[in-house]
């Protein structure tokens, strides 16, 4: 499986980006999918999920209100919407399936197939 992530940029704070992520097996539309980041020096962190079934969302607490997660399983694609970017949103996104179910939507060792990631860089 490859995880096609697109729609990274520079933009300023205050604005928006949309990010789409694109699976290459439609299988894997079947799947609770997450999106995580990773800024310079720090660790990756969890920033929002789309599930399958319910078509739940859930997000990290430092981007609700502002980012909002969403999916067209026909099209084997998911999406995060992000407004009201700050500049301490700048990193590198990643989409990821998630096949683990032994830890929560946000533990990262849950997910797997990670893709190359989006650079999102957000200026002052």
């Amino acid at each position: 499986v490859q995880l096609q992530a697109s729609g990274g940029g520079l933009v300023q704070a205050g604005g928006s980006l949309r990010l789409s992520c694109a699976a290459s097996e439609r299988t894997y539309g079947n799947y609770d999918m997450g999106w995580f980041r990773q800024a310079p020096g720090k660790e990756r962190e969890f920033v929002a999920a789309a599930t399958w079934g319910r078509s739940s969302t859930y997000y990290a607490d430092f981007v609700k209100g502002r980012f909002t997660a969403s999916r067209d399983s026909a099209k084997n694609t998911v999406y995060l919407q992000m407004n009201s970017l700050k500049p301490e949103d700048t990193a590198l996104y990643y989409c990821a399936v998630r096949l683990g179910y032994s830890g929560g939507y946000d533990d990262a060792h849950q997910y797997a197939y990670w893709g190359q990631g989006t650079l999102v860089t957000v200026s002052s």
